[in-house]
């Protein structure tokens, strides 16, 4: 079962029980399925878009052909190396389900929870390596691989340079408006048990914790709605249209709600190129790649052309081929990504062991700890204390 939250003010997620839906076998199955396809498809776009994320389209075209990049190339020294994008997105999963275990202790504050996971991910961009003695920190802050200096954008390193939180009312680089919180919030729209309201929220409240520019944080939210539609089920024109939904009642949504209007404007025009897809980016804000990933997993026929469609062009082809490629694998589950790019892709046991504890978090949780009793193991791979 998974518990149902509700909230108690502005900005306060509070959990309201543990009553919800009891999961069959298929739709355990699928779930986990989902969730695999999300981190997955997230780590294969921003390792596609990786080689070419500070190039111009013309470079690309004159350095892969005239049809751009269409396979993976190396980037860091090797082929299927990912960014930041993907070890962030790891560090919210992380911090989701630690938000779970700690709920048994009668605190239940989901943004600390993820803000603490994002302080972990800082610490793998000053460290060598990690501190075997740091026992709080769980098992994914002890993956040697993580801590490699993935050119992670200023704005990450200053909003998590000190421990202090930043929250929509104080946020941290309140003129920041990258798309960088919106690229790692794939993993809150499978919270799959949530009110979609809710969803945002935290998304949201996230986001502020790094970009603080509304279009920044609406934008997180908007794509963890995607997500999370995607995810219950939906088809993606189905998923857009509950999220502008959604978005009309919150302030300042009016940017974001221009942006997958404008994505959907753009599928009625004709044949998909990296011309329509760079118009999309502009000037490379939230929006900007917000529009050109649901624009890219709308009309691109499978997966390998959707992420293809999504690198080529002259903006952040990682966080591009992330935000795609976490649509397109929360639509399809994970048989859909193209299985000659996964053999390949940099962190793939980690990412599929994350996966899986997720889904048997969400799925199984109460199985695994109670405020009474609890697997040893689970809490030592995700203690409560941080």
């Amino acid at each position: 079962m998974l518990g149902v939250a509700r909230t108690d003010g502005p900005g306060e997620v509070v959990v309201a029980g543990t009553a919800g839906p009891v999961w069959g076998r298929r739709e355990q199955q699928d779930f986990r399925s989902r969730v695999r396809g999300t981190l997955l498809g997230a780590a294969v776009g921003d390792a596609l878009g990786a080689p070419v994320d500070t190039l111009d389209l013309d470079t690309i075209r004159r350095t892969h052909g005239a049809e751009g990049l269409t396979d993976l190339t190396p980037a860091y020294g090797r082929r299927g190396a990912v960014t930041h994008h993907t070890q962030l997105t790891l560090f919210t999963v992380d911090g989701l389900i630690r938000a779970q275990v700690r709920r048994d202790t009668g605190a239940w504050h989901p943004p600390t929870d993820l803000h603490r996971a994002y302080l972990r991910w800082a610490t793998t961009q000053r460290d060598w390596g990690p501190d075997e003695r740091r026992k709080e920190d769980g098992w994914l802050a002890r993956e040697e691989w993580l801590y490699a200096r993935r050119d992670p954008a200023r704005t990450l390193l200053l909003g998590l340079g000190d421990a202090t939180m930043g929250t929509l009312d104080a946020p941290k680089n309140p003129g920041e408006a990258g798309p960088e919180a919106a690229a790692r919030s794939a993993p809150f729209g499978l919270l799959v048990g949530w009110d979609p309201q809710l969803v945002a929220q935290l998304a949201v409240e996230c986001a502020a914790q790094t970009h603080g520019h509304p279009v920044a944080y609406l934008a997180a939210g908007a794509y963890a709605v995607l997500v999370h539609a995607l995810a219950r089920g939906d088809s993606l024109d189905t998923a857009v249209q509950r999220t502008l939904a959604l978005l009309a009642a919150r302030p300042g949504h009016q940017p974001v709600t221009d942006a997958l209007q404008r994505a959907l404007g753009a599928v009625r025009q004709g044949m998909p190129g990296a011309e329509r897809v760079t118009e999309l980016v502009g000037d490379a804000t939230a929006t900007g790649l917000l529009s050109a990933a649901v624009y890219c997993a709308l009309v691109g026929e499978d997966v390998r052309q959707g992420l293809c469609l999504a690198v080529n062009h002259g903006g952040p082809s990682a966080a591009a081929g992330a935000l795609t490629g976490g649509l397109l694998g929360a639509l399809h589950g994970e048989t859909a990504l193209p299985p000659a790019w996964l053999a390949e892709l940099e962190g793939r046991p980690t990412v599929l062991e994350l996966a899986d504890d997720f889904a048997m978090e969400m799925t199984q949780g109460p199985a695994l700890h109670t405020p009474a009793t609890s697997s040893p193991a689970w809490l030592t791979r995700y203690p409560r204390g941080a």
